[in-house]
């Protein structure tokens, strides 16, 4: 008996969790203010924790929340705010600069499908993972010694973010003065 209680309440909390996902996926696509859209995309990105907590993987379920709520949401928020208002005409795109973006992007994917279409895709022979080696002490101490490159180019992409929005916010604000 106590069994089937304790299952009516894991299932109880897993559709809580994927409800509060969609809840929050459906604010994030149809207000027209791009603030709650925001803060649904924050929602839905916290139940997706909660997914992942049910899922028994700790070390991703606060991953999520560290990065992508914490860090994304908030610099998005930070560009929102730092942005220009919507109501002030943009000035037109020199067609040099969109030119110029097109070949940097057209270079950077073809650079990238040829790096991966030339890599040998095959699983380490005889490489088994035991479960010890996903415990999030272990995750942690991986990610903090040998891979801790990851942490740095995470900070970089989210210091140029910032400084990203602050700069356009700038700019922003010298054309409408």
């Amino acid at each position: 008996m106590e069994t089937s209680g304790l299952n009516f309440i894991l299932q109880a909390a897993f559709w809580f969790t994927v409800a509060l996902t969609v809840t929050g996926a459906l604010i994030a696509i149809f207000p027209r203010n791009i603030l709650y859209n925001v803060l649904g995309l924050a929602l839905a990105l916290v139940g997706i924790a909660g997914l992942y907590l049910y899922l028994g993987s700790l070390f991703v379920a606060l991953m999520q929340l560290l990065i992508y709520v914490g860090a994304i949401c908030i610099a998005i928020v930070f560009a929102i705010m730092l942005s220009r208002p919507l109501h002030i005409e943009t000035p037109p795109r020199p067609t040099s600069k969109v030119g110029l973006g097109i070949l940097a992007s057209v270079v950077f994917f073809v650079g990238a499908v040829g790096v991966a279409l030339r890599t040998k895709w095959a699983p380490v022979a005889g490489h088994v993972y035991k479960a010890s080696q996903w415990s999030v002490e272990a995750i942690g101490n991986a990610l903090l010694t040998r891979y801790e490159l990851v942490f740095e180019v995470i900070s970089l992409v989210l210091l140029v973010a910032i400084i990203g929005a602050v700069i356009t916010a700038g700019f922003s604000r010298r054309l409408s003065s």
